[in-house]
């Protein structure tokens, strides 16, 4: 097995059922890049899981009148769904409220108590003198003291993405009452001594990072540069979350933004107890076991700072202690997908439901739009139209259209079977060594994440496939030249069957149906499957993949001539303007 690839994947909220943006920027490019891993032999370890301590869900779930686990319990089973349909392929994808995962938190939270990372010191904080009750980051909005965005959260503006203290907030307003009579009240917290982790950060941040996005290395050079970095709070005056492990603090939690992040962590740990092997997640994250791990946290870029400074400052602060925990290899964070001149948003009501659209649409066709229009580098625009016209006459002109019309023809005119060759041309084999570079140059493509640029490449070979044929007519010639048309055939499906490799991180479904309608038995790829874990907390659902009989492989192998063929049938749907008039506005 080759090298060992922790992929980590952003912990959304579980407070409502997730939108395209929220996909588009943080979960679908995970899972290419692990599918990619995993076809080149590396052993990857997808994990994540559903953030249930944050106040956005106390919010929701007060709002509905719902209890908090059964708030969860909802719409963390809404986005398994999601997850099983579009195809992500986690190895483990649990939630935050476990036994496991508050261990490990609590675990963390000692160590960084006993290597002096977290001190106790008394806060001044937002007090609703209405609702009777201290305002955690959430529950206080106001305007960014930073560049003065009107609905900037209390602890991180939408606009700018700065971080900053909540008392820090102008014109502040509480979002339990709604009152902005405020007032400003003393209250006892654990912190996290982030000052002391600055220069460790800035060390770390200017060493090896040149593979990062310029984006997130300038942003997090930046701001470690400033050496602004001061004592967090991670305690709320909250009910809900993970409990404080010393003294007597009834009424406290550990909060979210610090417990979240340590999800990458138990997740690996729960994913091993799981798997029969409770020491296995040391193979990617124990730096003494194997420090050549590569650790990747996919996000958004409103999360940069908590994986590019606070996440590793809290390993720095682990590592201070007797064991060690391997840092982030890369962070490859994307912009943001907006809709209507705006940023998608769950709170904001400004969103395209994910599972709403997945029973609309087929997923790969969600998968192949959210990739052409990857926000990698800069905010993109989603609009319907777009969504149409780059399924209709990219995806099914172009890729679905040349499987269908080959595979079709192949099975009706060489009785059903992969037709022998004859003699090659020089232009045959040149044509084939072109499709073969795909493997490099679409492979170096997914290595380096540049997701967008790999399905480009991968189009670009479809497109020289259809001008091929073009070029050639099989079925022109197969009257008066049977011979030369059964070799064209085979050489068109050789590249067919080398490029269902090459798209299948990004379509997997459709990949999987060519390599069958190929007349191959085994499948590229696992399979998905749920099940319920029980443990001292209660019962809780968790998404798995197993890999063990996946057959892909990133390499160029030959087509057998003769090999029976299955009935092809059409791998993407046209949609309809008509029936998208609705959508289109």
């Amino acid at each position: 097995m080759g090298r060992k690839i922790l992929v980590g994947v952003a912990w959304p909220y579980v407070n409502g059922e997730k939108h395209i943006g929220q996909i588009a920027g943080a979960y679908l490019p995970p899972d290419i890049f692990a599918r990619y891993q995993r076809m080149i032999g590396n052993d990857v370890l997808m994990v994540s899981g559903s953030d249930t301590h944050g106040t956005p869900i106390m919010l929701k779930a007060d709002a509905d009148g719902i209890p908090y686990g059964e708030f969860i319990d909802k719409y963390h089973g809404l986005f398994v769904d999601g997850c099983l349909a579009m195809g992500l392929t986690f190895d483990l994808y649990t939630h935050t409220d476990t036994a496991n995962h508050w261990e490990v938190t609590q675990h963390m939270f000692m160590r960084h108590w006993e290597t002096g990372f977290v001190y106790k010191d008394v806060q001044r904080q937002w007090y609703d003198p209405v609702a009777k009750k201290f305002l955690a980051d959430r529950y206080v909005e106001g305007e960014c003291p930073y560049c003065g965005y009107a609905d900037a959260r209390g602890d991180q503006c939408d606009n700018c993405g700065r971080i900053y203290d909540a008392l820090e907030l102008k014109n502040p307003r509480s979002k339990i009452s709604g009152t902005t009579t405020l007032e400003i009240r003393e209250t006892e917290h654990f912190f996290l001594d982030m000052a002391k982790m600055n220069e460790p950060l800035l060390a770390w941040i200017s060493q090896g990072k040149e593979h990062w996005r310029p984006n997130v290395l300038n942003f997090t050079r930046g701001q470690l540069e400033l050496r602004e970095l001061r004592g967090r709070a991670i305690t709320r005056d909250l009910d809900w979350g993970v409990t404080i492990p010393i003294g007597d603090y009834p009424d406290k939690r550990i909060y979210v933004w610090y417990d979240a992040v340590i999800g990458y962590l138990s997740a690996a740990i729960e994913w091993a107890k799981l798997s029969g092997d409770v020491e296995a997640w040391r193979q990617w994250w124990d730096a003494d076991v194997n420090p050549d791990a590569r650790i990747y946290n996919f996000i958004g870029k409103d999360n940069i700072p908590f994986h590019t400074i606070i996440w590793p400052g809290m390993l720095i602060g682990y590592n201070a202690g007797a064991s060690h925990l391997n840092l982030p290899y890369d962070v490859p964070a994307n912009e943001y997908l907006n809709l209507h001149g705006g940023k998608f948003s769950t709170s904001r009501g400004n969103v395209i439901g994910w599972n709403t659209v997945l029973a609309q649409f087929q997923p790969d066709a969600w998968r192949y739009v959210l990739t052409a229009m990857a926000p990698e580098t800069a905010d993109v625009e989603f609009t319907w139209q777009d969504f149409m016209d780059r399924v209709n006459n990219e995806l099914v002109a172009n890729w679905g259209n040349l499987v269908n019309r080959m595979l079709g023809f192949a099975y009706k005119r060489f009785d059903g079977k992969v037709p022998a060759p004859h003699m090659l041309t020089a232009d045959d084999e040149a044509f084939l060594a072109e499709i073969r570079s795909g493997f490099e140059s679409a492979g170096a493509l997914y290595e380096a994440v540049k997701l967008k640029a790999a399905l480009q490449e991968a189009r670009r070979l479809s497109q020289r496939v259809n001008q091929y044929l073009n070029d050639n007519a099989p079925w022109k010639i197969i009257g008066e030249n049977p011979e030369r048309a059964a070799t064209v055939v085979y050489v068109a499906l050789q590249a067919i069957d080398w490029l269902k490799l090459i798209w299948a991180p990004i379509l997997p479904h459709a990949s999987e149906a060519v390599h069958a309608m190929l007349g191959y038995k085994r499948p590229l790829f696992g399979r998905q499957y749920t099940e319920v874990v029980e443990d001292a907390r209660g019962r809780h659902l968790v998404l798995r993949y197993d890999h063990s009989e996946a057959s892909g492989v990133w390499e160029a192998s030959v087509l057998p001539p003769g090999q029976q063929l299955c009935e092809p049938k059409p791998l993407f749907v046209k949609l309809d303007e008509a029936l998208m008039a609705e959508k289109l506005g």
